[in-house]
């Protein structure tokens, strides 16, 4: 016998049962610059196209660069680049006798190593910490803000589709209430 009416839970149901009827909130595309609302196609999704997924990818590079270069190895390694860098020149000028042409090379300012890069994806700001907060990682609050959404967003999310789910005791009423 058939139901006659409505489902009782008053949701729709779709024709072909194989496709899912979740289509998440409108959000913000976490790149600096870029910011456009979206409709994201999976629940982790952060930016709004490819071309900002491959901006984010570039950005990650050029951090990882950074790091990379402030440790003893990677030091280094620049060094030795600059080596072959200078030999390349002097042998270019010895062939071509471009006198004029002389760049200088020298070390930065120390102030300039002593700033951090921001750490939103696409934020290539620079900037020094304060002294009340050594551990600033954003160069300013709305890059804190971006940040914070989509993880605090992704944490909610991860609990929820927990496999194994924390035991939480059973909701009680207040007293009084029945």
């Amino acid at each position: 016998m058939t139901p006659l009416g409505p489902p009782q839970d008053g949701r729709k149901r779709r024709s072909d049962q194989g496709s899912v009827g979740y289509r998440p909130r409108q959000r913000i595309c976490l790149l600096k610059g870029c910011e456009k609302p979206f409709h994201p196609r999976c629940p982790q999704q952060r930016y709004c196209s490819d071309a900002c997924r491959r901006e984010a990818r570039r950005w990650r590079r050029w951090q990882a660069q950074r790091r990379y270069r402030a440790t003893k190895n990677g030091r280094r390694q620049r060094r030795c680049q600059s080596c072959r860098y200078r030999r390349r020149v002097r042998e270019s000028r010895s062939t071509a006798d471009h006198a004029a042409d002389r760049r200088r090379e020298g070390k930065r300012p120390a102030k300039f190593f002593k700033k951090i890069p921001c750490s939103r994806p696409g934020c290539y700001e620079l900037f020094a910490p304060h002294a009340r907060s050594p551990c600033q990682r954003f160069c300013c609050s709305l890059c804190r803000r971006a940040l914070w959404r989509v993880t605090e967003r992704e944490a909610r999310w991860r609990r929820r589709h927990r496999r194994d789910p924390v035991w939480r005791p059973p909701h009680r009423h207040p007293p009084g209430s029945s």
